[in-house]
């Protein structure tokens, strides 16, 4: 066996954070090109409803990793806040991400366990641990959660009809 780090999506909370920071970049991407080729040449409903789908539920999906990611890190709320925030700008949870990178701030392991911090024992970071020690129902219930906010967006139509 070696030394080499885990390829595994979740291995890490750097590992998960990094990979839907490039994920959401990567769907805004498809988003923007659809858009683009809708104004140039035209494009399916329905293909555009699938970019578009599957751009909401990667944007929904960094949303719920940067508040995760950042409680396990205990990063302020501030930063959790701004870095939920920052999937409603193209491209900026990638600059987000290195920032993070550069200053340490996704290094170290999910809190399994209590440490000697006195927040630990606060009843939030007991349920979190609790969840985290449970991954495949941790998912399941963090699945749901995007379902049902997802399913609530779609309710509201596109978000350029909002408000009107």
């Amino acid at each position: 066996m070696t030394n080499q780090p885990s390829r595994k999506i979740f291995s890490s909370p750097q590992r998960a954070f990094q990979t839907f920071a490039f994920g959401e970049a990567l769907t805004w991407s498809l988003l923007l090109g659809a858009l683009a080729f809708r104004a140039l040449v035209g494009l399916p409903q329905a293909l555009f409803t699938v970019i578009g789908g599957l751009h909401g539920a990667m944007f929904l999906g960094y949303g719920v990793m940067a508040a995760l990611v950042g409680v396990n890190q205990r990063w302020s709320f501030g930063r959790i806040v701004l870095g939920t925030a920052l999937a409603i700008v193209p491209f900026a949870t990638l600059p987000f991400e290195k920032n993070l990178s550069k200053n340490g701030l996704l290094l170290g392991r999910w809190r399994l366990e209590s440490s000697g911090d006195p927040s630990d024992q606060h009843w939030f970071d007991r349920l979190f641990r609790w969840f985290l020690n449970r991954p495949l129902l941790f998912a399941a219930a963090l699945i749901v959660v995007v379902i049902a906010i997802f399913t609530t967006l779609l309710s509201l139509g596109s978000p350029t009809e909002w408000g009107n």
